[in-house]
């Protein structure tokens, strides 16, 4: 279901101060209807193929934009590593390939983050410090936290050893699967 707010800003622009408060609410009535409104899923990752590597990653949907936090250790130190949602929620194999490709319900090429040009599975890299420790923090939209077409719920994270180059198709060449977790609520 649709909501239909139109015109909500240009109401709130022209509206006298006692106005103004019933736009915001009109517009929160709004987002609540068809946009995020704090639903949360979270991820504990494993190591992966011979790795050390390990994480847990949050994921909270906020209005059109879901904001991930994550927190790795043992990744190389000072360095970057690709990191992404693939399609499915299996980190059974030894080198995580069973998680599939990345998660991609528009059947777009691979590319940078948010650029409207990318696997909704594409997210930044993560950089680690010189312990091979990092915190992780990213908003992006076109995905969204629940068991839709294009949502995360039940799919897996997944670390690379590598950066990614956020060219190369299908997964900018970011190398083996180094961690996998399940993302559930």
């Amino acid at each position: 279901m649709k909501c239909i707010c139109s015109n909500t800003h240009v109401v709130v622009k022209l509206a006298a101060v006692v106005f103004v408060s019933m736009g915001f609410l009109t517009l929160t009535g709004c987002q609540s209807l068809d946009r995020g409104t704090g639903q949360r899923a979270f991820a504990v990752l494993d190591s992966k193929s011979g790795s050390n590597a390990k994480g847990e990653v949050a994921f909270i949907w906020q209005g059109h934009d879901v904001v991930i936090n994550g927190k790795f250790s043992g990744l190389k130190p000072n360095a970057e590593q690709g990191i992404h949602v693939h399609e499915k929620g299996d980190c059974s194999a030894p080198d995580a390939l069973s998680a599939g490709g990345h998660f991609n319900p528009d059947t777009k090429m691979h590319g940078t983050p948010d650029s409207g040009m990318n696997h909704a599975g594409d997210l930044p890299n993560i950089k680690s410090d010189a312990n091979g420790n990092a915190v992780y923090t990213a908003k992006l939209s076109g995905f969204s936290v629940d068991g839709g077409p294009s949502g995360v719920l039940g799919r897996a994270v997944v670390v690379h050893r590598d950066p990614d180059d956020y060219k190369t198709q299908p997964a900018g060449n970011s190398g083996p699967r180094i961690a996998c977790g399940l993302i559930k609520s």
